[in-house]
């Protein structure tokens, strides 16, 4: 509602139309105080670093004031100070005083040997297959030894367990012919 004393504006000319339209709108410079420079805040305590001090990516941040909330920082700790070794000598190093003994007891060739004499009993009987369950355990460990032979411990793997095979299609044939009988 305008009020009655005061006089109502003039209505828009066409040509006020047209060039109002033509005229971008006023920028964020226009509109601004006319301030030379922009405010910028310091920062606030809780992130800002030490006098002198970079800002380095990865860089060891154990000079804020507050705990981080970030990655945890990737240098090791070293520990300092003087070691207490009594008043001797501090040695970090030294040989040991006993020859260090040399494991030479090899499981892959018995297993080899327990997968071949399975391996011919199953072809005559099925009681080979203690003796190859034996065969395929004694391979297994052997493959997991670092100082056995890679080559014996498969083969006899490999051997155990077609002696194992052998031996159930002995003892499945033997169940059969025993209901055969019964």
């Amino acid at each position: 509602m305008s009020d009655p004393t005061q006089p109502d504006p003039p209505p828009p000319s066409a040509a006020g139309l047209a060039s109002s339209a033509a005229d971008p709108a006023p920028s964020a410079a226009d509109l601004a105080p006319a301030a030379a420079d922009p405010r910028v805040e310091a920062p606030s305590p809780d992130v800002e670093q030490p006098a002198g001090r970079t800002s380095v990516p990865g860089a060891r941040r154990s000079e804020y004031t507050r705990m981080p909330t970030g990655p945890v920082g990737i240098e090791p700790v070293v520990a300092s100070g003087p070691a207490d070794t009594a008043g001797m000598p501090a040695v970090q190093w030294a040989p040991a005083d006993e020859p260090v003994v040399e494991d030479n007891s090899r499981l892959a060739p018995w297993a080899l040997v327990a997968a071949i004499v399975a391996l011919v009993a199953s072809w005559f009987v099925g009681w080979g297959i203690p003796l190859a369950v034996i065969a395929v355990i004694a391979a297994i460990m052997s493959l997991r030894r670092p100082v056995e032979s890679r080559a014996i411990a498969t083969w006899a793997l490999v051997l155990g367990l077609a002696a194992t095979i052998f031996s159930l299609g002995w003892l499945i044939w033997a169940a059969m012919q025993f209901e055969q009988i019964g």
